[in-house]
């Protein structure tokens, strides 16, 4: 009996591990991912971002229409000073969007014109197979 409670420990303890590991590689990931485009923001290659960006981004809102808030948001903070990252959070679930894999990333961040934000970006697992943003949001 001792010996089957052994086993099924173990077993769990291997599944856990294995999750967490599978977790972790998945917040690297959309890290990666939401970095790379953030350095399109950054750049002021708002157009390109839209491209990068999620099927699910897309579809809520138009090239054209992305450009011009980004334009009006983002282009009065300047350059980019510093980013820092505050977390990572996997999950699959969201308020609003369809379950799905998503790592919600927030960064503490300093612009030349704003030295204090909270960046919010939230790649997501797409359809083809890769991770692409699926929000932004910047306060």
């Amino acid at each position: 009996m001792k010996r089957l409670i052994s086993v099924v420990m173990l077993a769990f303890l291997v599944c856990t591990v294995g999750f967490a590991q599978d977790e972790a590689a998945k917040k690297t990931e959309a890290q990666a991912s939401a970095e790379s485009w953030l350095a399109l923001v950054d750049a002021g290659n708002y157009a390109q971002s839209w491209d990068q960006a999620a099927t699910s981004f897309k579809v809520a809102v138009t090239k054209a229409d992305w450009e011009k808030m980004l334009t009006v948001s983002r282009s009065p903070l300047g350059k980019l000073d510093s980013r820092n990252l505050g977390e990572a959070q996997f999950t699959t679930s969201l308020p609003g969007a369809p379950d799905g894999q998503y790592v919600v990333i927030r960064y503490s961040s300093g612009f030349e014109n704003k030295k204090s934000a909270l960046e919010t970006i939230v790649p997501m697992l797409d359809k083809d197979g890769k991770w692409h943003v699926s929000g932004y949001f910047i306060k």
